[in-house]
């Protein structure tokens, strides 16, 4: 027989552990913030109707959203954020991460292979076909998690807005000739915007070439027919590089008077390069390499002529974006000589 007295401390003990165990793995589970979950409504409220988003119809919460009003061309105006917010979501449905649900995620809010104009039933049968599942289990499981997804990346993007300390000046149209004063305090500011917007032309150039190779690599080309493009965002990369340390040098917004002022210039220049894109990653004098073969703004054919013998950094950039290694200089090669033909472009 077993001593009861001595079975009911074991029970206890263990009747405790189950209740400690269940707060552990219940209150203490990560859960969702109350700012994704409204997120994620406001953007199922979106889902009903699909994109673009109606301004009559819009949650006010996605319309806060930093990247929404930073986009705006008019902050203050509904209907400018509104076309700033339809314009995000399309990107973001267009670089949707999960590339199996990629295409049901872009038919749930109308875009392809949705046809135009569907309603919001027709939508989630080509969405649920897309991704492979029965309707109602695509509705029930899968739906609510590509729309968290979406919430998220969004949330992301405004993220990056809030942290970001440059944004590109904002033009309005000219209504008549812009005369300098003579004056030498119209004189810097002049100079200012002058450097300010070639910095900006410059990150712009290069973003385009980095959106360009992303494409072309998207399209699953021969990497010959991507290269060129690599090595046009390589040029860029140095042209833009040039501009940023050149304007943050002379006047930084920010000084921290701690930091020696090469590391400060060069700190903030790195944080205007980034805005641009992702590129491979390099070694300090890599960089530099790029940056003495673009000096003078040098053109494109000097820039390669210039990095002729260059095996090791040619490889370090042209196989971040491809897994392909040259034995001779990567620069170049026919690819890398060539212009952009009007097919690549």
């Amino acid at each position: 027989m077993h001593d009861g007295s001595r079975l009911w401390p074991r029970v206890l003990l263990r009747s405790r552990l189950g209740f400690f165990w269940a707060f552990c793995f219940t209150v203490s589970m990560p859960r969702k913030s109350s700012q994704l979950d409204e997120v994620a409504g406001a953007l199922a409220r979106v889902l009903r109707r699909g994109l673009p988003v109606s301004p009559a119809t819009v949650d006010p919460v996605l319309l806060e959203l930093h990247g929404v009003s930073a986009r705006a061309i008019d902050p203050v105006e509904v209907g400018s954020r509104t076309a700033a917010l339809d314009g995000i979501l399309r990107g973001l449905l267009a670089r949707f991460p999960d590339t199996r649900y990629a295409p049901a995620a872009r038919a749930m809010f109308g875009l392809a292979p949705a046809e135009p104009g569907l309603n919001l039933t027709a939508r989630r049968d080509t969405a649920a076909a897309a991704a492979g599942h029965e309707v109602h289990h695509f509705r029930k499981r899968v739906e609510p998690r590509l729309l968290d997804e979406l919430a998220t990346a969004l949330m992301a993007d405004a993220d990056r807005f809030t942290r970001a300390q440059f944004a590109a000046p904002r033009l309005a149209p000219a209504t008549g000739r812009e005369r300098v004063g003579a004056d030498p305090f119209a004189w810097e500011v002049a100079e200012q915007e002058e450097a300010l917007t070639r910095v900006w032309s410059a990150i712009y150039a290069l973003r385009a070439e980095l959106l360009a190779v992303e494409r072309l690599i998207s399209l699953d080309l021969d990497d010959q027919q991507v290269i060129a493009h690599t090595v046009t965002a390589a040029w860029r990369w140095a042209l833009a590089s040039i501009a940023t340390r050149t304007y943050t040098t002379a006047f930084d917004p920010e000084p921290d008077n701690n930091a020696p002022g090469e590391a400060n210039s060069g700190r903030a220049a790195a944080e205007l390069l980034a805005l641009a894109g992702w590129t491979p990653t390099l070694t300090a004098a890599q960089q530099q390499r790029l940056r003495d073969a673009a000096a003078s703004e040098a053109s494109r054919a000097q820039f390669v002529a210039a990095l002729h013998d260059e095996v090791d950094l040619g490889n370090a950039w042209i196989t971040g974006f491809l897994d392909t290694a040259f034995s001779t200089p990567a620069f170049s090669t026919p690819a890398g000589n060539a212009e952009h033909t009007q097919e690549a472009s």
